[in-house]
């Protein structure tokens, strides 16, 4: 394992660590250490932790490892075939709430099957035998499978009622998905554990919406988690250049793209029409220019008391973390930590309270305060 020490003044000066290869790490005003627990897999997606203290760490080419000790065993069988093209494979992994008690665990993946050339994206459960997945059941898969590699999703979360939530991005080749409620991409959508639909979804009507759907109008919402302590659901979303959002999701609200945002096209001309609109949810909070956010946690735990009540944002574009101070619903303020720790795919806080950052190339990394 690989240890790194922060340190800061008490006047808040910054003291730089230079990691061999990498950019310097902003200290913090405290003191920090950065331990590697986790070396080898290129671009770990999604991490959840089994009652035993194993990980199960999904690769996004489509292996999913589990890790004792920091050690990789060999990727689990049975894991689903997934098209891994661009920003898709084998993303995010969520244990079921009552795990172990009810031994499902859920995937998201980009699925060939169905209609098209390409994938979509694609919900799954299946039980944990050992070192093989057994019992697998597809509970939801987008339809319109195309060939373009961009804006999967892909994240999952569980509320206090037990229904599951997922995201899918609009999948970058149609825009107009995401305000379309007869076609998958753009939306947050919520079931049972099991799959089924719940009878008092938004959408769950006869009129050719897509039933399974919750909210919508979102562009590729890649960090979601329950709030400790309301219970909701806050997700976030990449913007285009400009114009990533933070959302507390909402039944049956509109969160606006592409219809309005706080970003321009990546040619520099304008793309949405606006930044409001009647009817259509402002963020809580957005960043311009883009932070490439991906990944997101509530800390609550007693290790981090200067930090706890807020909510932890990974970035892939600046690799680093993104500290957002809140209010109740208000995000008040935003801090950036340790710059240079790489290009951060998802950040946990795990069943020992520790804070875990997922960044590509460089490992999982523990944040242990001193």
């Amino acid at each position: 394992m690989k240890s790194f020490v922060l340190t800061t003044s008490l006047q808040l000066v910054a003291v730089f660590l230079f990691l061999a290869g990498s950019s310097p790490l902003l200290a913090q005003p405290d003191t920090y250490r950065l331990q590697t627990v986790v070396e080898g897999i290129p671009v770990p997606w999604g991490m959840v932790w089994l009652d035993n203290g194993d990980m199960l760490v999904s690769n996004r080419a489509g292996e999913l490892y589990r890790v004792s000790d920091g050690n990789i065993g060999q990727p689990l069988v049975g894991t689903p075939t997934v098209h891994a093209n661009g920003q898709g494979g084998l993303l995010d992994i969520h244990l079921h709430p009552d795990y172990p008690a009810t031994d499902w665990i859920y995937f998201t993946y980009s699925s060939r099957e169905g209609e098209g050339q390409g994938s979509h994206t694609a919900l799954m459960r299946a039980r944990l035998a050992g070192n093989t997945l057994i019992d697998k059941e597809v509970l939801y898969k987008g339809e319109g499978n195309t060939t373009r590699g961009q804006h999967y999703g892909s994240r999952i979360a569980f509320d206090d009622q037990g229904y599951v939530y997922f995201s899918i991005g609009d999948r970058g080749a149609h825009f107009e998905n995401a305000q379309q409620l007869d076609r998958d991409g753009g939306k947050i959508y919520r079931l049972h554990d099991d799959g089924r639909i719940p009878a008092d979804n938004p959408f769950s009507i006869p009129d050719g919406t897509r039933s399974a759907v919750f909210s919508y109008g979102h562009r590729n919402p890649q960090g979601m988690d329950r709030h400790p302590v309301t219970g909701q659901i806050w997700a976030h979303e990449h913007g285009p250049r400009g114009g990533d959002e933070v959302n507390i999701i909402q039944a049956g609200k509109n969160y606006g793209w592409p219809i309005i945002g706080y970003g321009i096209n990546y040619n520099g001309q304008p793309l949405a029409v606006a930044t409001q609109r009647e009817g259509v949810e402002q963020p809580v909070w957005y960043w311009d220019p883009s932070i490439a956010p991906s990944g997101m946690t509530f800390i609550s735990s007693d290790r981090y008391p200067r930090w706890q009540g807020k909510l932890l944002v990974g970035s892939l574009k600046f690799a680093h973390l993104v500290l957002l101070e809140l209010d109740g619903n208000t995000v008040t303020g935003a801090e950036t930590l340790f710059e240079g720790i790489g290009r951060t795919r998802n950040v946990r806080q795990g069943p020992d309270g520790y804070l875990y950052v997922a960044t590509e190339g460089k490992g999982i990394i523990r944040i242990i305060p001193e």
